[in-house]
């Protein structure tokens, strides 16, 4: 049986770092302290997936409003322990959140992936997702 948490704070988060060192595996616990710190205060939680006492999947997601968009959620951070991959564990958290931006009001559910990310292409489109634009960025540093 999977059950579904939101985290709401640092502490609660920190307790499934082995999980976003998946995704980061070149974070330190104080780099990835320092972050939520500074993204808790923007609204930013996150959902995770857990079995048997292991957290199997992590999504971290905002809701906020844009002038474009109005109202959204958005995804961001998605990870699934690579010991449960393709058994649909990023589906769950996708048909979560989903109904939580409804509950919410929100008019869509967006996210970032990386351009060469085509496995999560294709994963977002088979769940309604579609391209809008591009996300541009100007490194600074």
């Amino acid at each position: 049986m999977q059950q579904l948490i939101e985290l709401t704070t640092i502490d609660e988060m920190m307790e499934h770092f082995t999980l976003i060192q998946q995704l980061y595996p070149d974070y330190s616990t104080e780099k990835y302290h320092d972050l939520l710190g500074a993204m808790l205060p923007n609204n930013y939680k996150q959902l995770i997936v857990v079995a048997n006492g292991i957290t199997i999947g992590l999504a971290g997601f905002w809701i906020g409003t844009k002038l474009w968009s109005g109202k959204y959620l958005e995804l961001d951070n998605v990870v699934v322990h690579e010991d449960f991959r393709s058994e649909g564990i990023g589906s769950i958290m996708t048909d979560y959140l989903n109904q939580k931006a409804m509950d919410e009001q929100c008019n869509m559910i967006v996210l970032d992936a990386f351009s060469t990310n085509f496995g999560a292409h294709k994963f977002y489109m088979n769940h309604g997702f579609v391209p809008k634009g591009f996300h541009f960025i100007k490194f600074l540093k």
